[in-house]
This record gives C-alpha cells, sequence and structure tokens, in this order.
C-alpha cells in the first residue's frame, strides 16, 4: 500500500510533537516534520525534519513542491493571545498570510489541509454549546486572525479540514513550554501565589486527543469544520482546583478573580463550550472528561 506523505507545521510545539510521534508509530505515513530552528524532539528517527521559516512564502512553496505531500496538518500559529493584541500585522503574517501562502501553494498539488483554529473565533456570550455552524464573532485580534484564515480556506476550492479546539495542554520534550496546566501545577509546587479567573468557562484539551483527532482527519480525510476538546465545560479557577488536587498541593494560594480584575491587554471570551456531536458521529472521537484526562496527563509526569 502507498505511504501516505504527511507534513506537520509546528512540529516543535505541544500538538506538533504529539503529532509527529503519533505518526511515526502508523507504517502507513511518511512523516516531514516543518518547524524554526533546530529539531526539538527527542526521537529524531521516522520522519525527516526541516527546518523552516513559513512566512518565507518562496521557501514554503519550494519545500512543499519537493514534497509534495498529501496531507498538510498546519498546527503552527501565533497563540498568545495578549501578544496578537499588541502586535496585530504580525499576528496576521502568521496566522492569515501563512494560510494563503498554503492554500496558493496546495491547490495544485491536491493536498488535504487541516487547520488547526480555536474556540476564540466565538464571543463566548451564546449561553449555551458552540455548534460548528454558529456564527462566529470574535473579540480579540487573535480570535478574529483565526477566523480570516478559516474563511481564506472555505473560500479557496481546495479540499479541508479545520479543527477548533480549546485550551491545549500537555508535555512537551524539555519541559520547556508551559501551558495553563503546568503554570498552576509549578506555581503551586514553589508555594507561589496565583489569582486565577472565575469568570472564563472552557473545555480544556489533552494533547494527545487533540494529535488523534488530527490522525482520524486524515485517516477519513474529512472535510468541513470540527470541535475538539474534552467533554466537560469547566471555569478556568475550577480547572486550577483540579490540579491542586491531582498533585496534592496547597489550594489556599490559589485566589479567585474576575478577569476585568486582570487588566489584560486582549478581551477574552465567556464561555466557550464546544458541541462535540459531530466529531464523534463523523470522526468517531472518543470524549473524555478533564478529571479523567488530568490522571493520565499526572501519570505522564510521573513516568
Amino acid at each position: 500500500m502507498k505511504r501516505k506523505k504527511v507534513v506537520v507545521t509546528g512540529s516543535n510545539g505541544l500538538l506538533g510533537q504529539k503529532l509527529i510521534k503519533l505518526l511515526v508509530g502508523r507504517n502507513e505515513c511518511e512523516v516531514f516534520a516543518l518547524s524554526r530552528g533546530k529539531n526539538r524532539i527527542h526521537s529524531k528517527s521516522g520522519y525527516t525534519y526541516y527546518s523552516i521559516d513559513l512566512t518565507r512564502a518562496e521557501d514554503l512553496e519550494k519545500l512543499l513542491h519537493e514534497i509534495r505531500p498529501d496531507f498538510l496538518v498546519h498546527t503552527a500559529a501565533m497563540t498568545n493571545v495578549d501578544a496578537c493584541e499588541l502586535n496585530p500585522e504580525e499576528c496576521d503574517r502568521m496566522n492569515v498570510e501563512v494560510v494563503e501562502n498554503l492554500v496558493r501553494i496546495l491547490k495544485p498539488i491536491h493536498t488535504h489541509l487541516i487547520h488547526l483554529s480555536t474556540d476564540f473565533v466565538f464571543s463566548g456570550l451564546k449561553g449555551s454549546f458552540y455548534t460548528e455552524e454558529d456564527e462566529p464573532d470574535p473579540v480579540n485580534h487573535y480570535g478574529l486572525s483565526k477566523l480570516r484564515s478559516e474563511e481564506v480556506l472555505q473560500a479557496s476550492g481546495i479540499s479541508y479540514a479545520i479543527l477548533r479546539t480549546v485550551l491545549v495542554y500537555g508535555l512537551v520534550d524539555g519541559n520547556d513550554r508551559s501551558n495553563v496546566v503546568l503554570w498552576v501545577k509549578n506555581s503551586l509546587e514553589q508555594k507561589k501565589e496565583i489569582r486565577v479567573v472565575t469568570d472564563q468557562l472552557r473545555m480544556p484539551t489533552y494533547a494527545e486527543d487533540l494529535a488523534e483527532a488530527c490522525w482520524l482527519a486524515i485517516d477519513t480525510r474529512a472535510t468541513g469544520i470540527f470541535n475538539v476538546s474534552s467533554s466537560e465545560l469547566i471555569s478556568i479557577y475550577d480547572l486550577a482546583l483540579e490540579v491542586a488536587d491531582a498533585f496534592g498541593l496547597d489550594k489556599s494560594l490559589i485566589h479567585p478573580v474576575k478577569t476585568d480584575q486582570l487588566s489584560l491587554p486582549a478581551k477574552r471570551p465567556v464561555s466557550t463550550g464546544l458541541d462535540l456531536s459531530r466529531s464523534a458521529s463523523v470522526l468517531h472521537l472518543p470524549m473524555h472528561t478533564f478529571s479523567e484526562r488530568l490522571r493520565v496527563f499526572k501519570n505522564q509526569l510521573l513516568n
């Protein structure tokens, strides 16, 4: 059987690393990892790594025409919400222009593009769970940039899937990248007091589960938009309490605050619960609560 050529952008990132490892474990894929700088994945075997600045369109075009991938999973993005608000041009260059270039380059190759997007395309004011058909209404520049990237794909005429996800956490090789779960754990272990918002509700996503969703989208050549997250909507404050409980840390160091007390550059959506029924029925994506996956993550850290 002919092996699928799969390119993963942002392979040094949390999702990128998990996806490379998952794909390498499946012999039906020939895997190409693209990221900036040196390869930070511990295992260097089973795939080909290319250091590339994705914003350099000529370099990107030359490389992708050389590889001619069957699938490309685009995980690379500028995701720091406040940095995007303060540097909108840099954000658009990475989050929108790169997607425009990918569409232009991949269309004649007939590559299926799987694009990672975000719950931040929504305001969080709906009052119930968002479906893939709900009208986006982002409240910050990061969300707007990801919505614009979705619109580029939808107007492109190429074969694509968009995976919208929420608050991804996990462990990267080298343990040099933080996320909300690690931030809470590490802060409490260092006896630091932390302020955590009670008025933002999310469905935190374990990175391995998101990588699995990417694989399922490849395996089924799924098209359209899919919501991918845990099945449990909780406040970030309650998330922090669960992390403290799971690791036996001092909950009294966690102080509840409202978002507007933090004076952040970018506004945050309120409650971005996602309706997961389409991913369950089309991708056959297993459903897990945050509590279940936090236990798995704890075991991963301990081992």
